[in-house]
């Protein structure tokens, strides 16, 4: 193997190998966050989310136990509304060497050229939480990020988006 071969290898394994979570959140900047105490989730909502039931429950373990930290209850007649939706895309990254030009140390030259396509399956996991009372949205947070098909990895990465993304909840006053 080439020594360009192996620079665009080790490149390739450092940008998939970053399994951070991407978050974004949003809000109502009128809504009084310190009064929401209890929650209980939009079983409605839930139901349309078109992933698998087992990833359904990791999911909602993940935000059950996030929230409890944070020193929320579930309850019957809940303060919060808690919804999730999921996306899921194929990330494609080409990597292209042409085979001539400068480069690390060599000097101007030509050579057989290659390129390399990866495919990375990323997600998105939208929670959105609304106020019991008037079911209106007043926070959403999205995490994305790459997914794993590995059974035994699954937990912890769903797991990583959850704790991320509510992470941001409640919103910090400035």
């Amino acid at each position: 193997m080439n020594a360009i071969k192996l620079v665009s290898l080790f490149l390739l394994l450092i940008v998939t190998s970053c399994s951070s979570v991407r978050v974004n959140v949003d809000y109502d900047k009128k809504a009084n966050f310190d009064s929401y105490k209890t929650y209980a989730f939009l079983k409605s909502a839930i139901d349309k989310v078109e992933i698998s039931d087992l990833d359904k429950k990791r999911i909602l373990h993940s935000i059950d136990e996030a929230l409890a930290l944070k020193g929320f209850s579930k309850s019957e007649t809940p303060d919060l509304l808690v919804s999730i939706f999921t996306k899921e895309n194929q990330r494609v990254d080409v990597y292209n060497n042409s085979g001539f030009g400068w480069g690390w140390g060599w000097g101007p030259g030509f050579g057989m050229g290659y390129s390399s396509t990866y495919v990375t399956p990323e997600g998105s996991l939208f929670i959105d939480l609304l106020d019991a009372k008037t079911k209106e949205l007043i926070w959403q947070g999205e995490g994305s990020g790459n997914l794993t098909k590995d059974v035994e990895q699954k937990d912890a990465r769903i797991k990583e988006f959850v704790d991320k993304i509510l992470e941001q909840y409640p919103p910090q006053k400035k």
